[in-house]
C-alpha cells in the first residue's frame, strides 16, 4: 500500500489562475494534473515535453528577415484584402 505525501510550493498567483481554469476545463484539479506529470516523467524517465528556449530555426530567421525587408521597402506593392482577392482569382 503506498502512502501520501504533501507536496507545497510557491507559484504565480496568475498562472495558478489559468492553470486551474484549463484542468478544470479538462476535468482535472490542480492534484490530478501534477500527478499526471510526475507519474509520465517518471514513466520516460524525463521530463515529457521538450523543455528548450524559443529560438527560431535557421530557416525561420530566413523568412523573418525576408519579411521585414518586403515590409520596409517602399516598392513592393501592397494589397487590401478585397484586391488581394481579387488579384487571386484573375
Amino acid at each position: 500500500m503506498s502512502s501520501i505525501s504533501n507536496v507545497s510550493f510557491r507559484i504565480d498567483s496568475d498562472l495558478k489562475k489559468q492553470a486551474d481554469t484549463l484542468f478544470q476545463s479538462l476535468g482535472l484539479n490542480m492534484t490530478t494534473a501534477f500527478n499526471m506529470f510526475l507519474r509520465q516523467s517518471v514513466r520516460e524517465g524525463r521530463i515529457p515535453f521538450e523543455a528548450t528556449i524559443n529560438v527560431p530555426n535557421s530557416e525561420t530567421i530566413v523568412a523573418m528577415l525576408e519579411a521585414m525587408q518586403l515590409a520596409n521597402d517602399p516598392s513592393v506593392k501592397t494589397y487590401s484584402v478585397e484586391d488581394a482577392l481579387k488579384e487571386l482569382k484573375s
